[in-house]
């Protein structure tokens, strides 16, 4: 599996960077200082991400969620990534696993990659996934996990509810042992461009663009709902607001395995992709230098490092260690401890993150992908849309190419809906009694 064709960006995107210096008092003094005093923290900062390697990430139990002290909920801010065991029973999980084995056997006509041993399905709607995602354990964690955000100001935001957790529907994947898997790369979902195009995006790292890097909040919903994160229409492209990214393990999977890779350093990985474009190696230096006396402020260039154009938008974050050397990512992706079914892994929606390239393992490597999407106007809006395709069958909104699942056997239905919290989190009306 390969990662699609890749061009540059537009010259007009010259354009934005100035945009941005222009609306910024002192933009040049104070992210200058900024950059500066960002790599001094990120040298530190990737030696010891490095030397500790899976076991950064933190791990916790689906029945500590409400125990929890205040030190550890920290750490898995600063992370920006999670482990949380036994969320759904073992056998539930393995059974759902079954299912989907089953679903693919029955409907041979299903779309995936690779084309020639499908293992990355282009499907939403079978009942393994109908029933996981409205799972009472998956959204209660989802409401733990959307409830990590406030509103730094103190301000009131109308329509927010982040206690109501709703179903984003996303695909499955069931890994093969043996197979080079390059399609996931390190990469940030949830916008590429836009981040600095949109204006309320932009704002949502303003403190970084502002040069007071230390002091950004990436869990501060203020502009998060407003945020544009799909500018382009670009398949694929999620345009709601996902408090984190997850999925629910089917499958034992451990290190090597094919698994899931973070950098588990929000703010710093935030800081230093946003800054990025507006600085450039002086003549003569490595592109990858790692001396922060080689590096310059420069808004001349068009290029925002890690942002690539397609046939249709932009895709990235990529960073690499050419576009992003400081990151050190050949050392600092580090691979999710081992999971077993039921458990899931659930990273910030601005987390750096990668699947590993090898999966040197004996068995498959089955996940299903459930985000955290928390009740906001815009959310609330594609879910209502989402419902009716999940009727029909048909592809949800953010993937609409696609034959969907229509005439499928065992597709699922809105009667594999057991619980009352699982219907509303995917939009029907629940009866007061």
């Amino acid at each position: 599996m390969s990662q699609p064709e890749l061009g540059p960006c537009p010259p007009r995107f010259v354009e934005i960077k100035h945009d941005i210096a222009a609306s910024i008092p002192d933009f040049q003094e104070r992210t200058t200082a900024a950059w500066y005093d960002l790599l001094g923290e990120l040298e530190k900062a990737t030696t010891e991400i490095a030397s500790q390697g899976s076991e950064i990430v933190p791990v916790i139990s689906f029945d500590e969620l409400s125990t929890l002290g205040p030190e550890r909920v920290d750490e898995i801010r600063r992370k920006g990534s999670v482990v949380i065991r036994d969320v759904v029973p073992d056998e539930e999980a393995t059974s759902w696993k079954t299912w989907l084995q089953e679903y693919i056997k029955a409907n041979p006509d299903i779309e995936g990659i690779p084309e020639h041993d499908k293992q990355f399905f282009q499907l939403y709607w079978t009942k393994s996934q109908v029933r996981a995602r409205s799972h009472p354990n998956v959204l209660a964690v989802q409401t733990w996990l959307n409830n990590l955000y406030h509103v730094r100001s103190g301000a009131k935001i109308e329509n927010v509810d982040l206690s109501t957790p709703l179903t984003y529907a996303d695909r499955f994947r069931i890994r093969h042992p043996g197979v080079q898997w390059d399609a996931h790369p390190p990469h940030v979902d949830g916008g590429a461009i836009e981040r600095w195009e949109d204006k309320a995006f932009r704002e949502c790292f303003g403190d970084i663009l502002r040069g007071n890097w230390r002091q950004h909040d990436p869990y501060d919903l203020e502009n998060r709902i407003n945020a544009r994160t799909s500018l382009y229409s670009r398949r694929g492209q999620s345009t709601v607001f996902r408090t984190f990214q997850g999925w629910l393990a089917l499958s034992e999977t451990a290190p090597h395995e094919g698994t899931l890779q973070v950098f588990p350093n929000v703010i710093l990985s935030n800081a230093y992709t946003i800054l990025r474009p507006f600085f450039s190696p002086v003549p003569g230096a490595p592109d990858d230098s790692l001396d922060p006396k080689d590096w310059v402020y420069d808004v001349s260039y068009s290029d925002f490092p890690g942002i690539y154009a397609t046939g249709s938008g932009f895709r990235g974050p990529f960073p690499n260690t050419k576009t992003h050397p400081h990151m050190k990512l050949e050392q600092t992706m580090v691979s999710v401890p081992k999971v077993n079914p039921g458990d899931m892994v659930f990273w910030h929606c601005d987390v750096v993150h990668a699947v590993e390239k090898e999966h040197i393992g004996t068995d498959d490597s089955a996940v299903m992908y459930i985000p955290a999407v928390p009740l906001t106007p815009a959310n609330a809006e594609y879910v209502a849309q989402q419902k009716e395709t999940f009727i029909t069958g048909a592809p949800p909104p953010d993937f609409r190419q696609g034959k969907g699942e229509t005439d499928f056997s065992g597709v699922g239905r809105p009667d594999d809906i057991v619980d009352p919290i699982g219907k509303r989190a995917m939009g029907f009306a629940i009866e007061v009694a």
